[in-house]
């Protein structure tokens, strides 16, 4: 059932509306569990769209299974989308930095409060990212340090190969995510893939995980999904390479791959001289999971991010090292 969950006028006679498609029991009681499916935050992030067609077109095969109701939210940023834009176009900003809105304020601001009404409530959610153009992320679920003692056990049952725990930023106080933590829907954000393009593995992976977190809810019934049992880290075991020079990053290595300490990982080069201006080493020993996908670079451009302690292979992770298993 499509339903319309903000509607708000713009100029010409236009109107930036934004949807949501209801699955429910053909008969409902009002005991039903709900969970939410949430994307399209950003116009430049499109792993989520084909996750919330996926999605639906299975529930919708298989009707009979649902126990519970399933929002899904392809699209709460419809002017960035249509206009391959990150942010909310017009008024230059980033949509997961305004919740939880304000009813009184300009337009963005309104939609976000609009869209917080509507999800309050919930029994959970899941924020779906993708990176954005410059940057490749294996699937992974981030986290803040206060809300993971709640999040770890929903974050394991979602089929993520990692699991990021990382301090409180200010800034986070002002996302979608936190803002539905605080108002007690419990909800993982999980970033996969890159920007304006479709990764149908990591995807699959993803529904997957989802349709697991129903059936452990009661929403859906079936059989639990076999997940991947994720890596969990903490900031300090996350090292970050950086560009010390600007020019065209030709990477060595391939994304979510073993790294020893000391081993190349690219090159930064000067295509009007043909010269090397920077070669780039890993510190540690450890797992690729960020790499940079965008080649043109300037001086602290990231490149990459490195998990110490972990080695994997083409099949996947091989040891974990001293990484905390929570």
């Amino acid at each position: 059932m499509i339903e319309t969950v903000v509607s708000i006028g713009l100029p010409v006679d236009e109107n930036m509306i934004i949807q949501k498609n209801r699955l429910q029991p053909d008969v409902v009681n009002g005991t039903e569990k709900r969970f939410l499916v949430i994307t399209g935050t950003h116009g430049d992030e499109l792993e989520g769209q084909y996750v919330c067609y996926e999605l639906i077109r299975r529930i919708n095969q298989n009707r009979e299974r649902l126990r519970g109701i399933v929002d899904v939210y392809p699209d709460i940023n419809p002017l960035g989308i249509n206009s391959i834009n990150r942010g909310v176009p017009m008024f230059d900003l980033d949509l997961n930095r305004i919740f939880p809105g304000n009813p009184e304020g300009h337009m963005a601001e309104c939609a976000a409060h609009q869209l917080i009404q509507d999800m309050k409530g919930a029994d959970g959610a899941v924020d779906i990212h993708a990176s954005n153009i410059f940057l490749r992320e294996i699937p992974q679920v981030r986290m803040s340090m206060e809300t993971s003692e709640r999040l770890l056990p929903l974050a394991r049952k979602i089929n993520v190969d990692y699991i990021w725990v990382h301090g409180a930023a200010t800034v986070l106080q002002s996302t979608l995510a936190h803002t539905l933590n605080a108002m007690g829907v419990p909800t993982l954000v999980v970033e996969m893939g890159v920007g304006m393009r479709l990764t149908r593995q990591y995807c699959d992976q993803l529904i997957d995980g989802i349709f697991n977190l129903l059936i452990e809810m009661g929403i859906w019934e079936g059989e639990s999904v076999n997940v991947k049992k994720p890596i969990i880290s903490t900031d300090g075991q996350v090292r970050f390479v950086n560009a010390n020079a600007s020019g065209v990053f030709v990477p060595c290595i391939e994304h979510w791959r073993s790294i020893g300490k000391g081993e190349k990982l690219g090159e930064i080069v000067n295509p009007l001289t043909g010269e090397v201006c920077e070669e780039l080493f890993s510190e540690v020993d450890g797992m690729v999971f960020t790499l940079r996908e965008y080649p043109i670079v300037v001086e602290g451009s990231l490149i990459a991010r490195i998990l110490g302690g972990v080695s994997v292979d083409a099949d996947g992770i091989m040891d974990h090292g001293s990484i905390a298993q929570r």
